[in-house]
């Protein structure tokens, strides 16, 4: 998807922590169905269970019970342009796993990101502010481990406020960030104003 605007998380480089993450749009689409209200609930500090870290291994399913998602995963990364890519939008049931980062289980945050729409309806992602504090998300990896992680808090954050360190930056813990697009849809730029972020730790 080189060069091309729609279906891409579009992100600058930060001399931080890497990546800031500033959108996934869908351009020129019919009206959308609405999406649920975000729990609004920041990230609690979390005491994660004593478990050994887990050796590198690439997702290939991401698991929600509370929002029905069960989708594969694929990898993406950023080019040297800093555009992460995602998933086509002919396949809006499919997720990302920035790979250049941790997989899921090792030590930091391991990234998910999806499509909240698509030009056929609601992508993976779509459901992804309905989540809250204490629900679960499995994670199958490629070494056939499950892992398990507890959602600790769901945020709303402007495009031009996402948390760069918070999400990319390096943990003491197995963490995870699921992040779609989300708030209004602004049809002069064809992209949402919002990125929805989920913030999970291993349990698992």
């Amino acid at each position: 998807m080189r060069g091309h605007r729609l279906g891409r998380l579009l992100v600058t480089l930060s001399a931080v922590a890497g990546l800031a993450l500033v959108g996934v749009g869908v351009a020129r689409l019919p009206p959308r169905p609405p999406q649920p209200d975000v729990a609004g609930v920041p990230p609690r500090a979390v005491t994660a269970p004593s478990l050994p870290p887990m050796p590198r291994a690439d997702p290939v399913e991401v698991r929600i019970s509370r929002i029905g998602v069960r989708a594969p995963l694929i990898p993406v990364a950023a080019d040297p342009a800093g555009a992460l890519e995602v998933p086509p939008l002919d396949r809006p049931g499919v997720a990302g796993w920035y790979s250049p980062g941790v997989s899921p289980g090792e030590i930091g945050n391991a990234v998910l990101v999806g499509h909240v729409d698509s030009p056929v309806g609601p992508a993976v992602f779509f459901d992804l502010g309905r989540l809250r504090p204490g629900d679960t998300v499995h994670i199958a990896r490629a070494d056939a481990t499950v892992v398990r992680f507890a959602v600790d808090g769901v945020v709303a954050y402007p495009k031009d406020g996402f948390p760069t360190d918070l999400v990319y930056g390096p943990g003491a813990v197995a963490g995870l960030r699921l992040i779609t697009c989300g708030g209004r849809f602004d049809q002069d730029s064809g992209e949402y104003v919002d990125n929805v972020i989920v913030f999970a730790t291993r349990t698992a």
